[in-house]
């Protein structure tokens, strides 16, 4: 990993520009026990709107279960390169271990594991709209260590809960019924990652993860107190500090919200800085539909005076156009949002 690492370093390309980088008033934090269904609504809609992002606290999951998972996430990560690599994905199975040589440009400084909500889950082996052969993911589990897949499916549980709470909450805020898209969640993709961020020699050098934004319908993230998470905030013209607060998850939105919401809520950029002495750790739940989802505006949020942001597009032929992109260092067209917005 270190040859790996090494090589990212004298890398241009991906280095952070901290020129605008910015402080201003911090990501909202909202209370989930708020007594006010109507306040709390409000709050997360002001938030979606504003930011893209927000911290919850009092969402229910307890410190003692966060601590397990974070001793866990550390015994998994010091195992040795050859257990690790017996879980790597692949094209075929874009589930398990992968490192900064597994990405795409070899561009992330971090490592990587990833488990499946519903193992054994369904995807398009193409996306090509013709080819109607479904590829199934699964799960690979370490082991070396008894109690992992014990507390990940507990942990990976008691988030997919959560991130269904939220969802009602954040379609409320729209003006949609609560379980305005729970019908689209029957065979879901929806994922937990682990990321482990080694300490960097050059923080300013490099990024554990560059620029981008989120293509599920929300991310839920546990982070350590290392810090580190960074979101873009254009109207202020740079990077916004997202700081560790004790107990609290942070919550961002995806592109797919973005979509469902016709451009109301936007999916906001965010990106990892490095640090030069700590070892950074985060643990996000990201909430995906499932395969044959068709994505699109929701109807109500369409009429004569506002139009349709994006048209119509399939969930699963999408999802695996961005995994074989991950495997190739070719440019693929059909992995960002913005190639099914309608032009003006």
């Amino acid at each position: 990993m270190e040859d790996i690492y090494s090589a990212y370093i004298l890398s241009t390309e991906h280095r952070p520009d901290f020129s605008t980088f910015v402080e201003v008033d911090e990501i909202p934090v909202i209370d989930l026990s708020e007594t006010s269904q109507e306040n709390l609504i409000l709050k997360i809609g002001k938030a979606c709107e504003k930011w893209g992002f927000f911290q919850i606290i009092n969402h229910g999951i307890s410190s003692d279960l966060i601590l397990k998972v974070e001793k866990e996430a550390k015994k998994f990560f010091e195992l040795s390169m050859e257990e690790k690599n017996t879980l790597k994905r692949d094209v075929f199975n874009a589930i398990g271990y992968y490192d900064a040589e597994h990405t795409k440009k070899a561009k992330d400084w971090k490592e990587v594991y990833d488990f499946l909500a519903k193992d054994g889950v369904q995807i398009p082996c193409s996306d090509d709209p013709h080819d109607l052969e479904l590829c199934t993911q699964k799960n690979h589990w370490p082991q070396s260590l008894p109690h992992f897949r014990e507390i990940m499916e507990e942990y990976g549980g008691k988030l997919e809960k959560l991130a269904y709470k939220l969802l009602e909450l954040i379609s409320l805020s729209l003006g949609l019924s609560g379980d305005k898209f729970l019908d689209c969640f029957e065979n879901q993709l929806s994922l937990t990652r682990l990321n482990y961020y080694p300490p960097c020699p050059f923080p300013e050098l490099a990024l554990g993860v560059g620029p981008h934004r989120d293509p599920c319908v929300l991310s839920i993230v546990v982070q350590d107190d290392t810090g580190g998470l960074q979101v873009k905030k254009n109207i202020i013209g740079g990077w916004v500090p997202i700081k560790p607060i004790p107990d609290a998850f942070v919550v961002n939105l995806g592109d797919i919200f973005q979509v469902w919401s016709n451009d109301k809520y936007e999916s906001a950029e965010h990106r990892v800085v490095l640090n030069s002495q700590k070892e950074r750790f985060s643990y996000p739940f990201f909430l995906f539909p499932s395969h044959h989802t068709i994505l699109k505006p929701a109807e109500e949020l369409v009429s004569e005076e506002v139009s349709a942001k994006y048209k119509a597009y399939n969930f699963g032929k999408y999802y695996a156009n961005r995994t074989h992109a991950d495997f190739t260092i070719q440019e693929v067209e059909g992995i960002e949002i913005h190639d099914f917005k309608i032009l003006d």
